[in-house]
């Protein structure tokens, strides 16, 4: 079941409502996998400002919005900022070894590849 918000807090999921198709879905995406790969590095809270993204502010916060949605993130205010923490626990148990998989094989594509 997913937590009303109020005015200070956001919706996200409960662990056991984690879906493997939002998950991916919010994965999936490049700008989005630079957030959580950049979470994934820090280990602790960042706020939305930290993070210097090739997208729009109003693109951005929809980036936050797929990846607290799909339970990717956890979002709270600090207050008058919003810091984004990555859910490893939650991940882990509903998807055991998927983050640490896409995370290890984003390395690797990047070390292929390229950052661009």
């Amino acid at each position: 079941m997913t937590t009303a918000p109020t005015a200070r807090t956001l919706p996200h999921p409960e662990r056991e409502a984690l879906r493997l198709e939002a998950v991916l879905h919010a994965l999936a995406d490049p700008v989005r996998l630079r957030v959580v790969r950049e979470l994934a590095v820090s280990e602790e809270e960042l706020s939305c400002s930290y993070f210097d993204l090739p997208v729009t502010k109003s693109t951005t916060t929809h980036h936050f919005r797929v990846l607290r949605e799909s339970g990717v993130i956890r979002q709270t205010y600090r207050g008058t900022a919003k810091v984004s923490e990555l859910r490893r626990a939650d991940l882990e148990a509903a998807f055991p070894g998927l983050l640490d998989s896409v995370l290890h094989s984003a390395a690797r594509q990047e070390g292929r590849l390229g950052s661009g």
